[in-house]
């Protein structure tokens, strides 16, 4: 089966540069929808990497694009109060008839990272507790029924309006640490890394997969994504160039140190494709595109490129 190809909205390289307008960012969902992209991102962060509020744009987002599924990658269910989310995605669901991905994590050990954990009240420490509670507890909510919840959080009362989809959107989490794959197979629908070179992806994803038939899931229902950040170019030193620069800017930390993190390309079109295959190969069937920069040529490209394979 050909894998489905997301875009991330650029909502952070916008706010950085002065235009935080949303109405540019929605153009370009229009964009990428009407070239074929079957899904549509947005990242998360409060203070540490501003940007716009990944619910509220995909809400935009999904009353003025039809037929794509939207995305957070990735939100920080930690920072927010499960209640409140439950509500917010709930309403998100039903706004786009039930096309609703959670890809969430717990945010990165940075600096800056811990210090919008301390701006918003929620200790760094406890992020995974509050991660796996509050995605138990929203989907408790969002049966519709009764809910009675004394943890972290003491909740009675019944959620309305509940999710299109039956049960709430999936929930997709990051990280390609041991614990975090131990998390995807027990307790996730999906898993959407940025770590994993292709070999690495493969082992992983058989892992998750082997964890979750052990705790008497079944591993086929569970969906392989993985998030890749591009910079095509058919210059292969301007295209290094440009994703170094994307790199260090977004995240204020030096290119090769991101580079180490997360897998990126940079160079022609042609040995993108082949990159891309890798993934496929190795059961990734939800691939999605981070680009540095000019993105209308990236869509261009990208959907190009997407057509040779013959996805």
């Amino acid at each position: 089966m050909a894998p489905r190809i997301g875009y991330l909205l650029p909502t952070r390289e916008q706010t950085m540069a002065g235009r935080p307008e949303a109405v540019p960012l929605l153009a370009l969902a229009e964009r990428a929808a009407r070239l074929g992209f079957d899904s549509i991102w947005v990242g998360d962060s409060l203070l540490a990497r501003p940007r716009h509020d990944p619910l509220t744009l995909l809400a935009a987002v999904g009353a003025r694009v039809p037929r794509v599924e939207l995305g957070t990658a990735v939100l920080l269910p930690a920072l927010r109060n499960p209640v409140v989310l439950a509500q917010q995605v709930a309403t998100l669901d039903q706004i786009s008839e039930g096309r609703v991905i959670l890809g969430v994590g717990i945010a990165s050990d940075f600096p800056n990272v811990r210090s919008e954990f301390v701006s918003a009240g929620v200790p760094f420490e406890k992020r995974v507790g509050r991660l796996l509670e509050g995605m138990q507890l929203c989907r408790a909510l969002w049966t519709g029924k009764p809910v009675s919840w004394d943890g972290r959080w003491k909740v009675e009362g019944t959620l309305g309006p509940t999710p299109h989809r039956p049960g709430g959107p999936p929930w997709w989490i990051a990280g390609a640490l041991p614990a975090s794959l131990e998390r995807a197979g027990r307790h996730f629908d999906g898993w959407i890394p940025n770590g994993p070179d292709a070999k690495t992806y493969g082992k992983q994803w058989a892992e998750i997969k082997s964890i979750a038939r052990n705790a008497g899931r079944d591993p086929s229902t569970l969906v392989g994504s993985m998030y890749l950040t591009v910079a095509i170019d058919e210059d292969v030193s301007r295209a290094d160039a440009k994703l170094a620069a994307y790199l260090e800017q977004y995240y204020g930390q030096p290119a090769p140190l991101m580079r180490a993190r997360q897998q990126c390309y940079a160079g022609p079109a042609a040995g993108l494709g082949d990159w891309l295959r890798g993934y496929v190969e190795a059961g990734a069937s939800h691939l999605i595109m981070r680009v540095a920069g000019d993105h209308e040529r990236h869509l261009e490209a990208l959907a190009g490129i997407r057509a040779k394979l013959g996805w």
